[in-house]
């Protein structure tokens, strides 16, 4: 699937469901950094309209008991890839998204400021679905060849005594085949493989 074409920061082939949580990105931010996350509503069910409702400040507070420990939460990723490999678009790259909270990657901090979040359906600590790493990969490819990428990590690690997700279910070696980026463009531990290559 061709993930390319785009209006402004739009990916045309993505579905769009607008989040009114973003804001601008500061002056001079440059967008090189991709943050993995994970997801479900309620945690371990999949395929509901919940994690959409929730970035998108229509959840029903009162449908689960564990909605009561998010109340109130407004948070937003710019994209969401579903078990199916759907990618869904909240908000425009070039806006901030709220999705990292307080973090340091690579020397910087505030990292929602110069990142695009990337949500993916499941459980922290289980693993995903290969039509997800499909979309994934397709889409961490397209970013690169739009913004000065250089970098994708987890939650877990531009905020480590916060987050945990995606976790140890996320298979960090198979994205970076799939994309074919040098190790450094990754959190450890990913082996060393000489023969990839840089985000263009």
């Amino acid at each position: 699937m061709a993930l390319a074409s785009w209006r402004e920061g739009w990916l045309l082939s993505a579905r769009h469901c607008p989040s009114p949580n973003h804001g601008a990105r500061p002056p001079g931010a440059v967008i090189d950094l991709i943050v993995v996350h994970s997801i479900s509503l309620p945690p371990g069910e999949y395929g509901g309209p919940e994690v959409e409702q929730f970035f998108t400040n229509a959840l029903d507070w009162k449908a689960h008991p564990y909605f009561e420990q998010i109340r109130g939460t407004e948070v937003s990723a710019h994209f969401f890839i579903r078990r199916d490999g759907e990618l869904i678009q909240f908000v425009d790259v070039n806006a901030r998204a709220w999705h990292a909270g307080t973090s340091h990657w690579h020397g910087r901090n505030n990292r929602n400021d110069d990142s695009v979040g990337i949500e993916l359906e499941g459980l922290e600590g289980d693993t995903f679905e290969s039509a997800q790493y499909e979309t994934l990969a397709q889409l961490c490819t397209e970013l690169a060849r739009r913004y000065p990428v250089m970098h994708v990590a987890g939650h877990e690690h531009i905020a480590p005594q916060r987050k945990h997700d995606p976790g140890p279910g996320f298979d960090w070696l198979r994205l970076r085949r799939e994309v074919g980026w040098v190790h450094a463009c990754f959190p450890e531990p990913v082996p060393i493989d000489e023969r990839t290559t840089p985000p263009a």
